[in-house]
């Protein structure tokens, strides 16, 4: 079994800003597959599917973005997941608004979120889909940057990258990180939204 995880914050008020990038694919990807989440018994809310034979759940935790760890520890403990099973989706500054990028470990760039979950799996070792908002704000405003909406023209801008993002998260479900990888090597060059993981 494989593992989705969206970064993002609970809530109406946040659904539309920079920092629920993460909930906003995975909220893309549930409704290309007809699924629905619904609350667990811890906190998150789930959605279990499969493709072609291969099993995956789909998560958004409730824990708001910084303790977002919190959640990753649980999915990889209960669910038996390796950390290499779990893709993480998040947005990431350092990414032009709706360019998107692979990147199978190392450190967060900056993201709570993400920093929240190394400290939790002790380890850096898991797969990210880096979806960026661009920095486009002052020293000092970052924290109101990333919880203000995307504008109308980002979101249609976002909804082309989520097509392809699509893709690359049911071949990462059906072949783990290779086969995410091999996916996203071939898609670039097509879309000029995609990136290679390692640059």
């Amino acid at each position: 079994m494989r593992a989705v995880l969206g970064i993002g914050n609970p809530g109406n008020r946040y659904k539309d800003n920079r920092h629920n990038a993460g909930f906003m694919l995975v909220d893309y990807f549930a409704a290309i597959h007809s699924l629905s989440f619904s609350p667990s018994k811890s906190d998150f809310y789930l959605s279990e599917s499969e493709i072609d034979g291969s099993k995956y759940i789909l998560i958004k935790p409730t824990t708001y973005v910084n303790n977002s760890g919190i959640v990753a520890l649980f999915i990889v403990d209960n669910y038996k997941i390796d950390p290499q099973d779990l893709l993480v989706i998040h947005d990431d500054i350092n990414i032009e608004t709706a360019k998107i990028k692979i990147k199978i470990s190392g450190g967060d760039g900056g993201h709570n979120g993400v920093n929240s979950i190394i400290y939790h799996l002790a380890s850096d070792n898991f797969p990210r889909l880096r979806i960026g908002i661009g920095g486009n704000f002052e020293k000092g405003e970052m924290a109101n940057y990333v919880l203000s909406d995307f504008g109308i023209e980002e979101k249609l801008q976002l909804d082309k990258s989520f097509k392809s993002a699509n893709h690359l998260i049911e071949q990462f479900v059906i072949g783990g990180v290779k086969q995410l990888l091999d996916a996203n090597s071939k898609l670039i060059g097509m879309n000029e939204n995609l990136s290679n993981f390692n640059e």
